[in-house]
């Protein structure tokens, strides 16, 4: 990662996450007894936007939160980690995102999750003079498909007339090459300059074996071949494939400990993104990204345990050549 300073504006949702522990889930109309409470600002958008900012980026979120405690909570957290909240907006009578989570002895879980403000994120936000200020002198904007596509068409157009660059998070149903044949994208979306594609109920790919990977491939170039610049699936410990007018080509994976992959693949598309601000090519940005997820696998909790950019650099260099 080069040594410069990017700036990089995060669109995406922000969420106060709650876990209770208890010894089982409760039955319907039960209570049952916990045994710990947490609460944390959480979301794709408040994940990567602090991993982009250890990454030594001037960094910005654009979300929506309440006019609320949690949306309070919220703006303290990133502050605390150096991002910059002036395109975090207050919503009056509409709550905070919220997730509920229970766990039991075993580590199952099961929860709800209330959009709340994060509903209403849409064209509107984008065209605040004070956004469209951020991403027409930002390096990159992260986009991420949660919110709505009202305001990710938005978000790119903004992007397209200040000559920013527009990395866009999308999650696809499943691996394999009927799901490409079902999209119904807005042109928009295939001007992003990298595409990262990740699928529902799965935080890694690697364990999918060569015919996954093949079906993976088939998904990257069909998008291509549909007018996307880049395409980026993170594999897990198998490194990753970027897909490109030059074909398919797999960056090879660090072997480290699993420990935990909760939240890797916000630290690979922050982390990535982040390298991507400097100018470096998809590739070099993947390789970053690839360092700084296989830390991230190796520790127990998110956001206190998100690498620095000193530490990835620290990595790349004992890989060989």
């Amino acid at each position: 990662m080069a040594e410069r300073i990017p700036k990089i504006v995060v669109i995406g949702p922000a969420f106060v996450d709650m876990a209770v522990k208890c010894e089982i889930h409760p039955e319907p109309g039960e209570i049952v007894e916990g045994s710990g409470f947490t609460f944390i600002p959480a979301g794709s958008g408040v994940n990567e936007a602090i991993q982009v900012a250890l990454c030594g980026c001037e960094t910005y979120l654009l979300a929506r939160v309440g006019e609320d405690c949690f949306g309070e909570l919220i703006s303290q957290h990133l502050e605390r980690y150096h991002v910059l909240t002036d395109l975090v907006y207050p919503t009056q009578a509409i709550s905070t995102g919220i997730v509920v989570t229970v766990v039991d002895n075993q580590g199952e879980n099961c929860g709800c999750r209330s959009f709340g403000a994060n509903r209403i994120v849409g064209r509107d936000e984008i065209d605040y003079a004070a956004a469209e200020q951020q991403i027409g002198s930002a390096d990159v904007i992260l986009i991420d498909d949660t919110i709505s596509g009202s305001a990710i068409v938005a978000a790119i157009r903004s992007a397209q007339i200040h000559k920013t660059r527009v990395v866009l998070s999308v999650k696809l149903p499943h691996p394999n090459r009927e799901v490409v044949g079902a999209l119904d994208w807005p042109m928009e979306f295939y001007n992003a300059d990298i595409l990262v594609l990740s699928f529902q109920g799965m935080s890694c790919v690697s364990g999918l074996g060569a015919g996954g990977e093949g079906e993976l491939k088939f998904i990257g170039t069909e998008l291509v071949a549909r007018g996307a610049k880049c395409v980026v699936i993170s594999l897990g410990l198998g490194g990753a494939l970027v897909i490109d007018r030059e074909g398919p080509r797999h960056l090879g994976g660090i072997a480290s400990e699993i420990v935990d992959q909760n939240g890797c693949d916000s630290v690979f598309t922050g982390a990535m993104t982040a390298c991507f601000g400097t100018g470096d090519l998809p590739d070099r940005a993947v390789r970053f990204a690839i360092a700084a997820e296989s830390i991230q696998r190796g520790r127990f909790g998110l956001q206190e345990s998100l690498p620095r950019k000193e530490e990835i650099v620290t990595v790349l260099q004992s890989q060989p050549d």
